[in-house]
C-alpha cells in the first residue's frame, strides 16, 4: 500500500498517462515555472519579515524616545515644585 490507498504502481500509471498526454517540455516548463514562483515566494515573504522587523524597531526607538521626553517633562516639573516649595518656605 502507498498513499491512501494507492499503490506505487498505480502512481506509475499515472504518471505515464500525464507525460503521453502533456509531454516532456511543457511538463518541465512547468516545473520550472512552479520553482520561479515558490523563489519568488520566498523573497517577497523575507522582504515583508524585513520590513517588520525595521518598522517594529522604528516603533520601539519612537516610543523610547515618548518615555524619555515625558521622564525629563517630569523630572522639570518636579524640579519647579521644589523651587516653590523652598522659596514659599523661606
Amino acid at each position: 500500500m502507498g498513499f491512501g490507498g494507492i499503490s506505487i504502481w498505480q502512481l506509475l500509471i499515472v504518471l505515464a498517462i500525464v507525460l503521453l498526454i502533456f509531454g516532456t517540455k511543457r511538463l518541465k516548463g512547468l516545473g520550472g515555472d512552479m520553482g520561479s514562483a515558490i523563489k519568488s515566494f520566498k523573497k517577497a515573504v523575507n522582504e515583508n519579515d524585513e520590513e517588520t522587523v525595521a518598522s517594529e524597531q522604528k516603533s520601539e526607538d519612537e516610543k523610547k524616545t515618548a518615555l524619555e521626553k515625558k521622564d525629563a517633562q517630569f523630572a522639570e516639573t518636579e524640579q519647579e515644585t521644589t523651587k516653590k516649595t523652598d522659596t514659599s518656605a523661606h
